[in-house]
């Protein structure tokens, strides 16, 4: 029986995708060891291999600011890797990248909007889809590159906002303490990406694109709003107003592709995402 691959699978995503491919009774083979080794593939190559899921990343945007090296060493020698495997062994590739189109010129944002690569890891993944394209263009590997709008689900790194506030209004301090109300971001639910990415596996295409997203956006203090109500508390918010650099109001993700192309549609509502992470803070 054929197998299928997943880079990254001890992550946010790579978790949520392996529960859900062993769900589905998929064969799964989880990789070990450092994709930039050599030495970590050797035994790969005896495996029976359908398909590659490629995850493994460096992705808190923050931390490619201080020290960029390991964001470009990962996620562009470290796909360039990944991809020449899958070409030694004929096997087709999902890419996950991210939202790369900066202060968006036009809402909704289809995939054909300009990119932008306002930041060290935006670039890394720009330049890891760019490799993706050659592969698919010259080698004629089958190639489909998801880019996810802003995830949130249960289990994700509290650096993020939505399980930062979350956090923040189950704790013991009286009042939540916020920087900016008012960017607005397009937010999907974990579960709403993993169906898409499994969707990826039935693929005709060579080589495509698509945005996974939600369709809407929220803003900080509207996202601030619905998590108090659902949780039912009562902390007042304080807001410092203070602004970040270069930052983007706003962003809506047009998946109208996706749903051509996958058939797919998100499926969980925002309020009900809040729901299953609160659910998981209670567990």
């Amino acid at each position: 029986m054929s197998k299928v691959l997943v880079t990254g699978s001890n992550g946010f995503i790579g978790k949520n995708l392996v529960q859900k491919l062993r769900e589905l009774n998929y064969s799964v083979l989880e990789f070990s060891g450092d994709i930039l080794e050599e030495e970590s593939y050797r035994k790969l190559h005896k495996e029976d291999i359908s398909h590659c899921f490629h995850l493994a990343a460096k992705s808190f945007v923050p931390d490619s600011w201080n020290s960029p090296d390991p964001f470009i060493e990962t996620n562009v020698y470290g796909t360039e890797k990944v991809l020449e495997f899958c070409r030694l062994k004929s096997v087709s590739l999902t890419f996950i990248s991210s939202y790369l189109y900066g202060s968006p010129k036009y809402l909704p944002i289809n995939e054909q909007h300009p990119l932008q690569t306002p930041n060290p890891y935006a670039l890394s993944k720009h330049m890891a889809e760019e490799l993706c394209k050659f592969y698919a263009e010259y080698y004629k590997l089958k190639i489909c590159i998801i880019r996810p709008f802003n995830i949130y689900g249960p289990a994700q790194d509290k650096r993020f906002l939505i399980p930062e506030l979350i956090e923040k209004f189950q704790g013991t301090e009286k009042e939540v303490k916020v920087k900016d109300l008012e960017p607005k971001r397009d937010y999907v639910y974990i579960s709403d990406l993993i169906e898409a990415l499994i969707l990826t596996l039935n693929v005709k295409e060579e080589f495509l694109i698509l945005n996974v997203g939600s369709g809407y956006s929220l803003s900080v203090a509207e996202i601030i709003e619905k998590i108090k109500t659902i949780s039912g508390s009562k902390k007042s918010v304080v807001s410092s107003n203070e602004k970040r650099v270069n930052e983007i109001p706003d962003t809506v993700a047009d998946i109208k592709l996706a749903a051509e192309k996958l058939g797919w549609k998100p499926k969980v509502s925002f309020e009900d995402g809040v729901k299953e992470i609160l659910n998981s803070f209670k567990k």
